[in-house]
């Protein structure tokens, strides 16, 4: 029998990460694959806004440079990662404290760019700290201090011993651990309260996008480990530099965006500009919801909520390239960062980008408790920051509740697969992971050593009548 003409061998249905990644994996097999995205861009929600020199990102999740799959997906080796300062800054009792470095923290081969690119941070000059006056505010001067909020010396001396021991357990003990929200499972640390309502709590909130920490303590141990493990980090140029550097390193022809797949089977997909594409195998690589109307049935988490709100001021704050996190939980930033020092390519010469996060539902007027927060954080007066964007994204992050399977199904039937961070952790490491996972099945079925079929191009787009 005649074997049918297939324009593909596989068409992945979505370009944000997991999709390219598994399109990486697949094609280094000999696979020819087809990558269709409905919007004119690639990425998803690792977007980032371009405004008058400034790289803002819309939702910009927290990288480790611990994060496996940052080393072992093909076509990241050009990725460079601006670290922050070591461990996080906390704000508590008025005063900046230093917390969570780790001794060889920086020393992975996954932090070899980032070391390299953190001698190119530029440091602010050091001058003497003076109390700004904030109408209607009394506004306390950082400095460093020991001591609150984490406790007393022997409070902090088992902080560091947890997490050493932390960084290296194995990640199946961790996933062998009983589970519980995270929130609960604190508790269960052996740590004074202060320790873990000063510093834990605020700190898994920033990585999880979690202000309740509801999600399964399996994953937030998952999360503290690579805290431990290696330096929070941002990929160079905003966000989006991931998935373009992704993208732009498949071959030539792999990626279509302005694609709408409309429907999808075993053996084809079809779109509503090309009409039917034949195909071995299918892979819907797009966010949960999306994932849902192309295979009904397939489960939609609850999401955590995000906005991001970005500020520039020509006076930033003294405060290094560093995390700041509120361990007096006294407004809506999570977490706050002069990101132009972290890298110094999100704005343009002479300006500062303040970028701050805040978690769940947003107050009403968002862009004034922020400000006001924000000169709480960082002693100095904000009333001349202007506003770059205000970015709220409702479904930012696939919520992790236990009992949470880590390692949901990518197979869904032989030749129908699914990947994306709600099959894994919801995370950027967690969307390379399942992409991963997705392909090696993939490759399993197809069968390793078959000949496969070089990709034709797409169809034409009918035109009008």
């Amino acid at each position: 029998m005649l074997e049918p003409a297939y324009q593909a061998d596989v068409v992945v249905v979505g370009a944000g990460v997991a999709g390219l990644s598994a399109a990486h994996r697949l094609t280094r097999a000999g696979v020819t694959t087809m990558v269709l995205e409905a919007a004119h861009g690639v990425g998803g929600r690792m977007a980032t806004e371009k405004v008058d020199g400034f790289r803002l990102d819309r939702v910009g999740q927290l990288l480790s440079t611990a994060y496996p799959e940052l080393r072992r997906t093909p076509g990241l080796d050009g990725l460079v990662l601006r670290p922050f300062a070591p461990g996080v800054l906390l704000h508590g009792d008025g005063r900046h404290h230093r917390a969570g470095v780790q001794p060889g923290a920086g020393g992975a081969r996954g932090a070899l760019h980032a070391v390299r690119a953190l001698a190119a941070v530029p440091r602010p000059p050091s001058a003497p700290r003076r109390p700004v006056a904030v109408p209607g505010r009394q506004v306390s001067v950082p400095r460093s201090r020991s001591g609150a909020p984490l406790g007393t010396a022997v409070d902090q001396a088992r902080l560091g011993a947890a997490l050493t021991r932390l960084a290296g357990t194995p990640a199946e003990r961790l996933l062998a651990r009983p589970e519980l929200p995270a929130g609960e499972a604190l508790a269960a640390r052996g740590l004074p309260a202060r320790t873990i309502d000063g510093f834990l709590r605020p700190l898994l909130a920033a990585l999880l996008c979690d202000p309740g920490l509801t999600t399964s303590s399996r994953c937030a141990d998952l999360a503290l480990r690579s805290f431990a493990r290696g330096r929070l980090c941002l990929p160079e140029g905003g966000a989006e530099a991931l998935p373009e550097l992704l993208a732009r390193t498949l071959p030539p022809g792999t990626v279509h965006t302005g694609v709408r797949v409309t429907s999808v089977s075993t053996t084809s997909v079809t779109t509503a500009e090309h009409g039917e594409i034949r195909c071995r195998a299918v892979l819907v690589a797009t966010d949960a919801r999306a994932a849902a109307e192309l295979l009904p049935g397939l489960r939609v988490p609850e999401f955590h909520p995000v906005t991001v709100v970005h500020h520039t001021t020509d006076e930033p704050p003294e405060t290094e390239a560093s995390l700041l996190l509120d361990a007096d939980l006294g407004g809506p930033v999570a977490h706050t960062a002069v990101i132009s020092r972290v890298d110094p390519s999100r704005a343009p010469a002479g300006r500062a980008l303040v970028s701050s996060t805040v978690l769940g539902r947003p107050p009403g007027d968002v862009d004034t408790a922020v400000r006001m927060h924000l000169a709480r954080l960082y002693g100095v007066s904000t009333a001349r920051w202007e506003t770059l964007a205000v970015h709220h994204t409702a479904e930012a992050v696939p919520a992790m509740r236990p009992p949470h399977d880590l390692r949901r199904p990518v197979r869904l039937l032989a030749g129908l697969y699914v990947c994306g961070d709600h099959r894994d952790t919801s995370t950027v490491q967690g969307a390379l992971h399942s992409g991963h996972r997705a392909s090696a099945a993939i490759l399993t079925d197809l069968g390793a050593g078959r000949s496969m079929h070089a990709a034709d191009p797409l169809p034409a787009v009918p035109r009008a009548a």
